[in-house]
């Protein structure tokens, strides 16, 4: 998001494997030690603004940029709707069957748990293939709700390598979607950030 704005900004990346989570500097941002989490020292007023939670940093930056969220107030509702969607559904759900297919779950006999998020990743992925059939981005335009969602459904298929497992070739409105998402420069820019050694 902060590629597509242009807003200036500066990186860090915290690391899981030293626990920079629990640091005291990151908890000052974020007591839910979770990433991400941001700080804008030029906030409301002037004053800084440390923020947390995917999708109140991207509301708060497309407000703040006046872009990638619509004016008209049903449009913005409904751009809303999306990227709770995501947060409540795709981030958690995604997330778990990561867990259960690339982590430790895979070592668990019962394969319950995990096909029940296969279950549920595959309904949500029939949402948002049934709502892009009609058109090029969750909302026509291209807003905040994709860039909440079309990370998560590229982590869905590269990082978790659950494509095969959830049957992904078949949505093939995420998919054209998911493809245009990673031809934007932005986009393309903002996957290599923060940059790793």
């Amino acid at each position: 998001m902060l590629e597509e704005t242009g807003l200036p900004y500066e990186p860090h990346l915290v690391s899981f494997e030293t626990n920079d989570q629990n640091s005291p500097e990151f908890l000052s941002l974020n007591p839910n030690n979770k990433i991400p989490a941001l700080i804008d020292p030029d906030g409301p007023g002037g004053a800084p603004l440390p923020l947390f939670e995917s999708g109140a940093i991207l509301l708060y930056l497309a407000d703040k940029a006046g872009s990638f969220l619509p004016r008209d107030p049903a449009a913005r509702y409904q751009a809303v709707q999306w990227v709770f969607f995501q947060v409540g559904g795709v981030g958690p759900m995604f997330g778990q069957l990561g867990f259960f297919h690339k982590f430790a779950g895979k070592d668990w006999e019962d394969k319950r748990p995990r096909d029940r998020y296969v279950a549920e990743t595959r309904r949500l992925l029939g949402v948002m293939d049934r709502q892009l059939a009609s058109r090029e981005w969750m909302c026509g335009e291209y807003t905040i709700a994709d860039i909440a969602i079309f990370p998560m459904v590229n982590n869905l298929i590269g990082f978790y390598a659950a494509r095969e497992l959830t049957g992904y070739d078949e949505f093939t409105h995420v998919d054209r979607a998911l493809q245009a998402f990673l031809a934007r420069p932005a986009v393309a820019r903002g996957l290599q950030i923060p940059a790793r050694s």
